[in-house]
């Protein structure tokens, strides 16, 4: 039986450049669509910008009659910059949505319409019957074979296969998937390259993991997140301040003027501008494009979180736990050195190891062959040519190696004797040793201690019964980590590795790696025991895992990064994905959590003291009529009163539009610690914000000047 659209292709997704024609056009689309006053109420600082807008546009029409209470140019003039700022807030939200969107939409291309192969019992060779995929639930069984593309979620139950999952990762090379174990776990949308799978169906349509990614990469079903609320609170607070000011100037306008007998009372109108240039509209116009980018950059490091919030909580992590294997050492032991026994050459220690090793396909015995050709150009035999026969390790001997016929014939024309090569663990090869009533050297037995000391694994070599020497298999730590683990050290982050090993091994590959602490001989519940121990002190935690065995500590970490190459219950623990299994994706997802946290204090620190300049240019321009006094806070010597309040509005508007790039790529991220980010930034951004709008206002004043328009 055929399956349906069972063709497969994954055309490579264009890089959007930021300000793509692709993105922009529908942005700018979007940024009208979202005038609607139920979208506007979301952001309160840009709400009171639209209901200023509106107010303003009403006063320009009845001003266009005659009965005004400005000229109709300078109040349509400023209701026309005030739409621009809100349009220019929808645009940065827009802009940011769309390469989520975009994003949504190459993973919604990835959904096909499948015709499975259900089978009634979940067992390889017994009758199946075709079903829409859209028919499948949980707890349903079906086979996929070579060919196939994978209809929905599921644990393999039987069965190996090769697996393409470059649609959902982006990686070319094909995976295994197998029942049992950690990588047993199928996602919907990839496809079967060879053999078959009978897969245990673990989620219903519509709540497949690609689903969860279409619905998590979508900004406008994005959930504020708890920093973002309390931002939100501050700003509103600010303006609620601001507006109950604003509020009270007409009525202190209209007495002073009465007092005085001179000047004119503040316009409405230029009290609205007043209120829109003090409140703090470029952080409350950016805020939510700075959380939508957060999360799409996410998306495109390969990382599927569940919400703002796990971002977020990226960002505020102080604690990383980190498995040894994979995320600090490589994770395959590789041969490092030939320790000779008393009596044999380096050189002839590294040729017998090599002929153990020839037929040895794990990654130690490549290692071994290897640094034997490098250290002394023995190149590689072929087993065939020596009529050796290869003796794999098992649970019972605890060695492995070959057998190679005696070279020099028997007098008597009989079969020649083999030459029993072995390599194994050192208790395993004494025994061994000991049986064929040979000797044990001590200088042997130092060296292995020797060795298990610095952290490395010993393997013993045996020629004949004769002990030849150790060769030293040693856990590579991974080259530039131990200086990111410093840079997270000078950013107050602590970290922890966690591995099996015994403590001498896990003291020994800490050190060398520099991190700050480790759990050695690690079980599930030491884990879980630690992020709880770590929590109780106030701090975050972050962790990787990709087992079965990991869920219960990644459910209880606050940062939990699942493998999409493990188990579904890792995944379901866990609030992020990493669809490149890499666990040392975990220090960059820590790095774009900072980021997007620097991102939005900088932007609040640049919104909240870019107001100053406001001050000097709309409060004479506002009372210098009744009070001629205020002329000596014109510092910048602006044109007119007329011309200082617009360009103030002008520039009110226009930084926001500058600032978008920056708020979708984000601040720079640097790591130092929390006192120098926070020098640096008020630096930056609050004296840069003190005296940009200075120029900006001023250059904008010029202009109008040199073209009339004020």
């Amino acid at each position: 039986m055929s399956q349906a659209s069972t063709l497969f292709t994954n055309p490579p997704a264009k890089k959007l450049r930021m300000f793509d024609s692709q993105l922009v056009v529908p942005a700018i689309v979007d940024a009208f669509r979202k005038l609607h006053p139920r979208t506007q109420l979301r952001s309160p600082v840009m709400f009171v910008v639209y209901i200023g807008s509106i107010i303003t546009t009403l006063l320009a029409v009845q001003a266009l009659g005659g009965q005004g209470e400005a000229p109709f140019g300078f109040i349509a003039a400023t209701a026309v910059w005030l739409w621009f700022t809100v349009l220019f807030a929808n645009f940065a939200e827009a802009l940011a949505e769309g390469r989520s969107k975009a994003q949504a939409a190459s993973l919604r291309s990835l959904k096909q319409s499948v015709t499975a192969k259900k089978l009634a019992t979940p067992k390889h060779g017994t009758t199946w019957l075709p079903a829409p995929a859209l028919d499948l639930r949980k707890g349903h069984y079906i086979l996929v074979e070579a060919g196939d593309v994978i209809p929905i979620d599921g644990e393999v139950i039987e069965g190996v296969a090769s697996v393409d999952e470059s649609a959902i990762t982006g990686e070319s090379a094909p995976v295994i998937r197998e029942s049992g174990g950690d990588f047993s776990s199928v996602t919907g949308g990839t496809r079967v390259l060879s053999d078959w799978l009978v897969v245990r169906v673990t989620a219903n349509p519509g709540e497949t993991f690609l689903d969860r990614m279409i619905t998590m990469v979508e900004g406008a079903k994005r959930q504020k997140t708890p920093n973002e609320i309390a931002l939100t609170i501050l700003l509103v607070a600010l303006t609620i301040v601001f507006l109950v000011v604003t509020v009270t100037l007409l009525p202190f306008s209209l007495f002073s003027v009465s007092a005085a007998g001179a000047g004119t009372p503040v316009t409405i109108t230029v009290l609205i501008a007043l209120l829109v240039c003090l409140i703090p509209t470029t952080i409350g116009g950016l805020l939510s494009a700075i959380g939508v980018a957060g999360m799409s950059r996410m998306m495109q490091a390969n990382v599927i979180a569940t919400s703002g919030r796990a971002v977020e909580a990226a960002g505020d992590v102080d604690v990383l736990l980190l498995d040894k294997t994979g995320t600090i050492t490589l994770g395959n032991r590789q041969a490092a050195a030939f320790v000779p026994a008393p009596g044999v050459t380096e050189q002839q220690l590294a040729d017998v190891a090599q002929l153990a090793s020839l037929a040895d396909d794990t990654p130690e015995g490549r290692s071994i062959v290897v640094l034997a050709k490098q250290k002394f150009n023995i190149r590689e035999r072929e087993m065939a040519a020596l009529n050796a026969v290869f003796v794999p390790f098992t649970a019972q001997t605890r060695m492995s190696g070959v057998d190679i016929p005696d070279a020099v014939p028997t007098a008597s024309g009989a079969a020649p004797a083999m030459r029993a090569i072995r390599k194994g663990a050192a208790d395993t090869v004494r025994h061994y040793v000991a049986s064929l009533g040979q000797p044990y050297p001590a200088d042997t037995a130092r060296a292995v201690d020797d060795i298990a000391r610095r952290g490395s694994t010993p393997l013993v070599v045996v020629d004949g019964g004769r002990v030849m020497g150790v060769v030293e298999l040693k856990d590579i730590v991974k080259g530039g980590i131990k200086e990111r683990f410093a840079e997270l050290r000078r950013m107050g982050i602590k970290t922890v590795m966690i591995t099996g090993d015994n403590k001498l091994t896990a003291a020994a590959i800490a050190a060398e790696a520099g991190v700050d602490d480790f759990l050695a001989e690690a079980t599930p519940e030491d884990k879980l025991k630690l992020i709880r121990s770590y929590q109780s002190e106030g701090r975050l935690v972050a962790m990787t895992g990709d087992g079965t065995n990991d869920a219960p500590a990644l459910a209880q970490a606050d940062v939990a990064v699942a493998m999409n190459s493990g188990t579904q219950a890792a995944k379901e623990a866990g609030n992020m994905v990493d669809l490149d299994s890499n666990p040392t994706k975990l220090l960059e997802i820590v790095e774009i959590g900072k980021q997007m946290l620097m991102t939005r204090g900088s932007l609040t620190t640049f919104s909240i003291s870019n107001d100053i300049a406001k001050y000097f240019a709309i409060i004479p321009a506002a009372f210098v009529g009744t009070f001629p006094q205020l002329k000596a806070l014109d510092v910048m010597q602006l044109a007119s009163p007329a011309s200082a309040i617009m360009s103030a509005v002008i520039f009110n508007a226009l930084i926001i539009v500058v600032l978008i790039p920056l708020a979708l790529k984000g601040v720079q991220y640097r790591a130092i610690g929390a006192v120098a980010l926070l020098r640096r930034n008020l630096l930056l951004y609050g004296v840069g914000g003190i005296i940009l709008p200075f120029l900006g206002i001023k250059a904008i004043d010029l202009l109008l000047v040199a073209f009339n328009l004020v």
